[in-house]
């Protein structure tokens, strides 16, 4: 049975490694074995995540780049293949997140939400997805969220976004499926990370959340493990189009109110 969830002698492209979901996702593959290339803006927290990876017995690299600036990210896509190791499993999970009402928001702020958020996926799906076909065996994991399906006041721009991923995600999984390379999404709901630092630490508000989440708490960033080592292996491999919902059951189940803020 453990072989069904092993990932030993492949690479994983995580994006957004350096805290958070992706740092708790890139040392989980590392201690199903997998090798690791972790992305994120941050050169330095990078280093201390791949000193713990390698810390596991695999080997590890980084690729700093901003998400936003697309050139950097197709230029680092296309060293990836052309100078190796040859990704096997892409998970794509640095975002960022907006918060603010509509009329006050910035065409700037909507593009910059999409590059992150949305292009960066497509380019480095593109550069890394035939590779994989090619070879005839893959793995790509788009971080979508909850609110994708759901919509949320104060979030345009973020939820746009997300539901885009969700389209992306299945317009990949179906054209790489006759080559082995499956793609689904993960929506998450609320986890303790820096990225919900602004709902997590206020006490009123993170209250609100609770209340409104099945399991009554935020997930923990380990928590994001397991769906997402099912989604990368071979456990997965007649799975593909489609959104795991890791949220505590706030989505479906219970519903989020809308916070006025005061």
């Amino acid at each position: 049975m453990s072989a069904l969830f092993s990932l030993a002698g492949r690479t994983a492209l995580v994006t957004g490694a350096s805290r958070g979901l992706g740092r708790a996702i890139a040392l989980g593959f590392a201690q199903a074995g997998a090798n690791l290339v972790v992305a994120a803006r941050d050169t330095a927290k990078l280093e201390t995540v791949a000193d713990e990876i390698r810390a596991l017995g695999v080997n590890a690299r980084i690729q700093s780049f901003d998400l936003g600036d697309l050139p950097a990210v197709e230029t680092a896509a296309r060293a990836l293949e052309t100078d190796g190791p040859a990704i096997d499993i892409l998970v794509n999970n640095g975002a960022i997140a907006g918060w603010g009402p509509l009329a006050t928001s910035t065409l700037a702020d909507w593009q910059r939400m999409f590059d992150v958020n949305v292009a960066s996926m497509y380019l480095l799906c593109r550069a890394l997805g035939p590779a994989m076909a090619a070879r005839g065996w893959g793995r790509i994991i788009n971080f979508a969220s909850y609110v994708a399906e759901t919509g949320r006041p104060n979030l345009s721009a973020y939820t746009a976004s997300k539901h885009a991923v969700l389209g992306l995600t299945r317009a990949v999984a179906a054209e790489f499926a006759p080559q082995g390379v499956t793609c689904n999404a993960i929506s998450p709901g609320f986890f303790d990370t820096d990225m919900a630092a602004p709902t997590v630490g206020h006490p009123q508000r993170a209250q609100v959340f609770r209340d409104a989440i099945a399991m009554g708490r935020f997930g923990d960033a380990g928590e994001i493990i397991g769906p997402a080592l099912f989604l990368a292996s071979d456990a997965s491999s007649y799975v593909t189009g489609h959104a795991l919902h890791v949220d505590g059951g706030v989505d479906g189940i219970m519903s989020l109110p809308v916070v006025v803020e005061t």
